[in-house]
């Protein structure tokens, strides 16, 4: 009998970024000098504090052992300190902090966790596309509601319909945003939990790029509005952060029985996270100066790259969070010819806003994930296709 992949297998999205890495890689085997501004990964190297942090954990062989379900007390504290200083938002360690092997398999667990089949998520569009993969995981119905740049990229409140605030279980947001790199404010997480409240329903905030703002001031944190605990949790990642992409460690805050879900549906999945790599999360909780360091660094670059692309009347979207710009294509090409285009002529390597939902269309994001003179470099050989 041939063997065949389950349902639920075959179900699954193709993965966006696995389909534009295979591209890039294909035009680098061709011999290709590529700048690649199509990724989310961080290309500067993990903090010293955290690899020195590490080698000593290591060294212990306690860290050898199976760390305890749930995870460790004294990295939960570290996380429940750090949100204390960073927000001023108070957790308890054991009931509001669940740990992660990467915020990207919380994301996709919670539907699993917290709705039955057939229930509705409520996703952004555009949005981070692996969202949809625990659509399909956990057999529930997904709704997108549209982010527009007239609203700053921010859900309209207003808009939905009667039948989507009665269907909606559970909604997800990202601030700062992939992909546009815009921001949310305090009143418009204030006005989500007024909302989730009225309509009973779950959010999840998705804080990749808590740390990632103007370089003047920290992007706001849900957790901060009033009352967000009683509605929604938020998950942060240590591979934005902390140039730990490839390290795999997050954590969940927030409200205690969707805390008690993911701890409850990872006893079952994972156990626990490796405690030579908890350690490692402490010792980057407490770095205070890889906050500064990194927020600066990307604003530079942002500044670089806006600046050489208005020489070639190429304009980005206004906005200052996460490591992305949101850049227009030209009107006549959709953001996949254009994404393609600018590989297969100059060797530069974008993500097509179509990747990102139906509202994407008509724009690339650019990734800040290389060095300033690289990103000038990559503008001027778009600037010489004659396309803005």
């Amino acid at each position: 009998m041939p063997i065949k992949l389950s349902k639920t297998v075959a179900a699954l999205p193709t993965q966006f970024f696995a389909t534009l890495v295979a591209k890039v890689n294909q035009k680098i085997a061709s011999g290709a000098d590529v700048i690649n501004l199509g990724q989310g990964n961080p290309d500067q190297p993990t903090p010293d504090t955290v690899i020195e942090a590490t080698i000593s954990a290591l060294k212990n062989p306690e860290t050898h052992k199976y760390s305890g379900f749930r995870g460790n007390q004294n990295f939960k504290q570290a996380a429940a300190d750090f949100y204390q200083t960073q927000y001023g938002v108070v957790l308890d360690p054991e009931t509001e902090i669940a740990v992660l092997a990467g915020t990207k398999i919380g994301l996709v667990e919670l539907p699993l966790a917290l709705l039955n089949p057939g229930e509705t998520l409520v996703l952004p569009d555009p949005g981070y596309p692996d969202y949809l993969s625990g659509v399909a995981l956990a057999h529930v119905k997904q709704a997108l509601v549209a982010l527009e740049a007239e609203n700053g990229y921010l859900p309209d409140y207003t808009k939905w319909s009667e039948d989507l605030k009665q269907e909606a279980k559970l909604l997800y947001l990202n601030y700062p945003n992939n992909p546009t790199g815009a921001q949310a404010t305090t009143a418009f997480f204030d006005e989500t939990v007024r909302v989730a409240k009225e309509a009973d329903f779950g959010v999840v905030h998705d804080f990749a790029y808590g740390a990632l703002g103007d370089g003047t001031k920290k992007p706001v944190s849900f957790m901060q509005a009033k009352g967000a605990k009683e509605v929604g949790i938020e998950l942060y990642t240590f591979s934005k952060t902390y140039n730990m992409a490839g390290w795999r460690l997050g954590f969940a805050v927030g409200n205690k029985t969707m805390i008690e879900a993911i701890n409850r549906l990872q006893d079952h999945l994972f156990v626990g996270i490796f405690p030579a790599l908890q350690e490692a999360g402490i010792a980057a909780l407490q770095d205070e100066v890889q906050l500064v360091t990194i927020a600066k660094q990307y604003v530079t670059r942002r500044q670089a790259f806006i600046k050489a692309a208005e020489k070639i009347n190429w304009h980005a979207y206004p906005s200052d969070g996460a490591f992305y710009c949101w850049m227009p294509v030209p009107k006549t090409m959709t953001s996949q010819e254009f994404s393609d285009l600018l590989l297969d002529k100059v060797a530069v390597a974008t993500a097509p806003g179509i990747g990102f939902g139906v509202q994407g269309e008509g724009y690339v994001r650019i990734g800040l994930t290389v060095s300033k003179e690289r990103l000038i470099e990559a503008v001027e050989r778009i600037g010489t296709l004659g396309l803005f």
